[in-house]
């Protein structure tokens, strides 16, 4: 669907999980992926909770998440191709340089 057309993706230290195996994904299949921010959080396993008796259960790993290329995400997380800080103040200033990034980004391709 996004063929040849230039993509960006942020992600930061609240990217996890599922958001993490789409920015992997996008990065291994593609060329023309740039990835955005802060490194992410590492949420890469899966779990399945286990009823053991009427109001106990347990959560285990079952299986862990790689991206296509074989990169491990649980407890690594993804590292941004560029990396760009959001401090407190852009925050109460209503700024984001993460996005002003990736806007300048794909206007240079």
């Amino acid at each position: 669907m996004l063929g040849r057309i230039p993509t960006v993706v942020l992600i930061n230290e609240g990217s996890a999980s599922a958001s993490e195996i789409l920015a992997g994904a996008l990065r291994d299949n593609r060329d023309n992926v740039t990835l955005i921010g802060k490194k992410s959080f590492g949420k890469g396993s899966v779990q399945e909770l286990i009823s053991v008796s009427k109001d106990t259960a347990v959560k285990i790993t079952v299986a862990r998440w790689l991206t296509p290329a074989g990169h491990q995400i649980n407890t690594i997380g993804i590292t941004p191709d560029i990396e760009v800080n959001m401090t407190r103040d852009d925050l109460d200033n209503k700024r984001d340089p993460q996005l002003d990034k990736a806007l300048e980004i794909l206007k240079e391709k």
